[in-house]
């Protein structure tokens, strides 16, 4: 989820997939299907399902669960075809919203997320509306709560591996790549020895903007965890520094 204060977003998205585990699941299963899908079951070759494993990596979805989604979106029966739909539109006081959907269904999920933005003060708009305001970029955040990593020997590392910018922040740091080496950066840092709290592209915000209403504030925690409730979900970005 994109937006400022990340490293709360993300262990706030760490104690929610705990609860939640067999539906991260799912949804890691439904992107592995569209990759292989789309560039065949070797990740070597198919840059966008090397992607998606460092991403189901990252979120602690175990390489049997990886594996097994890989074997079967390479059967003869793949299971449901999926396409990707994005969703644009204003949370509450305009904060600006991206919703990354798979769906074998499009008019069940156009009218559940329609159904999330009407239910907390916001609305669905139309494609292009928000995404002008976000640049897409691949995110890859370790965790450094207890100090034990050198900053100055992470950030070279990570500038060493490709990467377009660095920082260090609230036990965290934060690297942000091109989508396109996204995949590339995750491999040489993985065999440098980083383990990710968060490793996904996703849409970052160019501005944030602050909400001080308090009702505003509970409909757009209400409104995300709506999102995050659907099934056909799968990112949702945002630029609520919250």
């Amino acid at each position: 989820m994109s937006g400022h204060s990340k490293w709360n977003n993300i262990k706030n998205k760490k104690e929610k997939s705990d609860s939640q585990r067999a539906k991260i699941f799912t949804k890691f299963g439904r992107e592995i299907a569209v990759a292989v899908k789309e560039g065949g079951p070797d990740p070597d070759a198919n840059s966008k399902l090397r992607d998606v494993i460092a991403k189901a990596k990252a979120q602690n979805v175990p390489n049997e669960n990886i594996m097994r989604s890989i074997k079967k979106a390479a059967g003869d029966n793949g299971g449901a075809d999926y396409e990707s739909i994005i969703y644009e539109g204003y949370g509450p006081s305009g904060v600006a919203v991206i919703v990354e959907t798979l769906t074998e269904n499009r008019n069940r999920t156009a009218s559940d997320v329609r159904h999330c933005f009407d239910k907390c003060g916001g609305n669905l708009g139309t494609v292009g509306c928000v995404s002008f305001m976000f640049d897409k970029k691949g995110v890859i955040i370790i965790d450094n709560e207890d100090g034990e990593l050198d900053e100055d020997t992470v950030m070279m590392d990570a500038l060493d591996a490709g990467a377009s910018d660095f920082s260090a922040e609230d036990g965290y740091f934060e690297i942000l790549t091109e989508p396109e080496e996204f995949g590339v950066i995750c491999d040489a840092l993985e065999q440098k020895g980083y383990a990710f709290s968060q490793a996904e592209v996703e849409y970052v915000p160019q501005t944030t903007v602050q909400l001080t209403d308090e009702t505003a504030i509970k409909n757009m925690n209400k409104l995300i965890d709506m999102l995050e409730d659907s099934d056909d979900v799968q990112n949702i970005s945002h630029n609520w520094e919250e």
